[in-house]
């Protein structure tokens, strides 16, 4: 989600220029980026920008709710802007990150609600595998992707 202006941070909380320059860095990214690849991004707007201030900045702005750090199986902690609640799936290959409609988490509530009487109060579903690319081997080599909502089979 690419948004405009300044981080929603929280009250009382400064908005300062590295916050800035590292929200602005996650949102030409796209999310689900690394801190290091948040850092290198804010280098090429900004030269000599120290890492410490990026990983600052992140924690900053993930305290005041402003991104989400996720963590998407045994890799870095990714960030992504806070906005509606989704879940993921990453294939294990190349990294590529699905997001898990919001329908489908529901259904697992409401199924553990009216079959085990377990009541919900937050959900995390992460699921592990192998995209339809990397199976068919035409991944030639592990990279990032963010692939969204992306349906096989499936009228849009």
């Amino acid at each position: 989600m690419m948004t405009d202006g300044n981080p929603p941070l929280a009250p009382g909380m400064r908005q300062t220029q590295q916050r800035k320059l590292v929200w602005d860095a996650v949102n030409r990214l796209g999310g689900h980026c690394t801190a290091d690849e948040i850092a290198a991004e804010v280098a090429k707007a900004r030269g000599g920008f120290a890492r410490s201030t990026v990983y600052r900045a992140l924690e900053a702005l993930t305290s005041s709710g402003a991104l989400h750090a996720v963590r998407l199986g045994d890799g870095p902690v990714r960030y992504e802007l806070a906005g509606e609640e989704h879940q993921h799936a990453i294939c294990q290959v190349c990294q590529a990150v699905f997001h898990i409609e919001h329908d489908l988490v529901s259904e697992l509530e409401r199924h553990l609600e009216q079959l085990h009487r377990f009541h919900p109060v937050r959900t995390e579903v992460l699921v592990v595998g192998v995209c339809d690319a990397c199976a068919r081997g035409r991944q030639q080599r592990p990279r990032r992707r963010s692939l969204g909502h992306v349906h096989y089979g499936r009228e849009s």
